[in-house]
């Protein structure tokens, strides 16, 4: 039997070998998309886009000049870093931040810095464009990424530029406020701010410009808490601070009857004793400054004057402000019949532009001083309350020119970073009022601001500022058994009127300036408006058809409760 032939082993050179591909050529289709398919080009454009986006250098690196890319990544990651130091400051140390941002040096360097970054995005952009080669695209997709591309770099680059911008110009405007002084000390663990609206009219000859609202601010530099001291325009016999050279002119105060209320002292030091005042730049606001430390008994080394017309013209800047208001408050305007005399604001929401703010905050008709002074206080609160920093944002430029024409102040700029963040913590509390007059010192009946008791005034701001303490003091021992309480029932008619468990605060007639001394708390709330005679409903219009008839009663009844004002929302 012949034995099975055998298969013959192949030799070596005939054993089978793979074939490799290379894929780095002409088939790396984000390197080099010649060969690649349309879908392939279009998801190619949107990674490039994207990576220019979010990781700036991130296209050049993959598709580009790797030179280019790593530097532009390096600054991404500085600027990542930047960004993440500054949330961490903010969290942590937002007083020395907002001290160093607001510094003239470091705004400038912060405009060059942005306006250089608007700049390298754009060319990171440009060239992504040259990389993701549209003439190769399909018509719709080129179309789509070469719009998206354009959109992109202008929100980017765009929004950079404007940021640049809105820098610079922030830093002009606050040169331009602002002092180069020193820093302003605090009195007694608190800042006290004298707070003037100057009312401008050249038909006073030599004296045209006069404070027509006064307020002092007193804020604790520890907790924010605040206290804001109202005074009447008409306030007689201020005293003067202790070191004030005023008191070689007066000595007995400013007391010379009615020549001397308190707005007649700013024009009349600016014209005549200049000369007692010769390192400031305002003679007249230092006199103010020492009017009102002598009579509050509070020493005040900062001063801000808002002139009114830059008043309307900010609140203008703003979009306007938006109040609640308890009463009709007339102003004089023009008639829905075209004619010129008083028109009425309507109880209500009312959204006001800056002229119906200040027809609103000003008005005299069937109104006194005291009425004009809470008023005041609300349109100044609503503007605070909605100076929000979208509206900042959004309204930066108008807001800055509105506020380089209306402002003048000693405020030393080194200073200005921690007022912010002082102001940042003040927003969080409802602030004390006190009004040098009625209903705060008895009735308008009892000339308090003619004939005023300085004991008296001194007595209550020292008890404002010990309730403030107070307050805080109990706040921290009652914090944590807060939430308990919080799930009992109330004990008494008073707990259910206060559910929250809040600490006691001033007393109903200092508390509420709609409160007189002699009156019950309650009585405010008890009456009503009047109607007209058939039972509907006031309307302005029923009031100037009202005040034409002469009917001077119902117009009275309408505009006694005009004091009652909150900011909206």
């Amino acid at each position: 039997m012949s034995p099975t032939p055998r298969t013959p082993r192949p030799s070596h050179a005939e054993t089978p070998t793979l074939t490799y591909h290379d894929f780095s050529g002409t088939e790396d289709v984000v390197r080099n998309p010649r060969a690649a398919s349309p879908a392939e080009r279009t998801r190619r454009a949107v990674l490039l886009t994207g990576l220019t986006l979010f990781l700036p250098g991130g296209a050049q690196i993959t598709a580009g000049s790797r030179t280019l890319g790593r530097a532009a990544l390096a600054v991404t990651i500085g600027c990542w870093f930047t960004a993440l130091l500054g949330v961490l400051l903010l969290l942590l140390l937002r007083g020395p931040l907002l001290s160093a941002l607001t510094q003239p040096f470091v705004l400038w360097a912060a405009s060059i810095l942005l306006a250089g970054l608007a700049a390298g995005w754009l060319v990171l952009w440009l060239d992504t464009l040259r990389l993701i080669r549209l003439a190769g695209m399909e018509s719709r997709p080129r179309w789509i990424v070469g719009i998206v591309l354009l959109l992109l770099a202008a929100l980017t680059s765009g929004g950079l530029a404007y940021g640049a911008s809105m820098v610079h110009q922030g830093r002009l405007a606050l040169a331009g406020i602002f002092d180069s002084g020193p820093a302003m000390p605090a009195e007694d663990g608190r800042y006290n701010f004298l707070l003037m609206g100057s009312d401008g009219d050249e038909e006073r000859g030599d004296q045209p410009i006069r404070p027509d609202s006064i307020h002092v601010v007193s804020v604790n530099e520890d907790s924010g808490e605040s206290i804001l001291f109202s005074i009447p325009r008409n306030f007689q016999n201020a005293q003067f601070s202790e070191d004030s050279p005023m008191n070689a002119v007066y000595p007995e105060g400013y007391s010379c009857g009615n020549e001397c209320i308190i707005n007649f002292l700013y024009p009349e030091v600016h014209n005549d004793h200049p000369e007692l005042y010769p390192e400031a730049d305002d003679p007249g606001a230092q006199a103010m400054m020492d009017a009102v430390s002598g009579t509050l008994g509070l020493g005040v080394h900062g001063y801000v004057m808002v002139d009114m017309d830059g008043f309307e013209e900010l609140i203008d800047a703003m979009g306007g402000i938006t109040i609640e208001s308890g009463g009709f408050v007339p102003y004089r305007g023009e008639r829905p019949d075209g004619s010129w005399g008083d028109v009425w604001f309507e109880p209500g929401t009312l959204t006001l532009d800056g002229q119906d703010s200040l027809s609103y905050a000003r008005s005299r008709e069937f109104s006194s001083d005291y009425n004009r002074i809470q008023r005041q206080q609300c349109i100044q609160q609503a503007m605070v309350g909605q100076f929000t920093p979208q509206t900042l944002l959004t309204r930066f430029t108008d807001i800055m020119r509105a506020g380089d024409s209306m402002i003048q102040t000693n405020v030393p700029q080194s200073q200005l970073g921690s007022f912010v963040d002082l102001a940042a913590d003040a927003q969080e509390h409802t602030p004390q009022r006190l009004t040098l007059g009625a209903p705060d010192f008895g009735s308008a009946g009892d000339l308090f601001s003619t004939y005023p008791d300085f004991d008296a005034i001194h007595s209550r701001v020292g008890e404002l500022i010990a309730q403030e303490q107070a307050d805080a003091d109990e706040s921290d021992a009652e914090e944590p058994a807060q939430e308990d309480e919080d799930r009992t029932e109330p004990d008494s008619p008073e707990d259910a009127a206060d559910p929250e468990g809040e600490p006691p605060g001033p007393t109903p007639e200092h508390d509420d300036p709609a409160v007189a001394d002699d009156e019950p708390a309650s009585e405010p709330e008890e009456t009503g408006l009047p109607t007209q005679p058939d039972g509907s409903e006031l309307t302005a219009e029923y009031l100037m058809d009202a005040q034409d008839r002469g009917e001077t009663m119902i117009l009275e009844q309408a505009a006694s409760s005009n004091y009652e004002c909150e900011p909206a929302g």
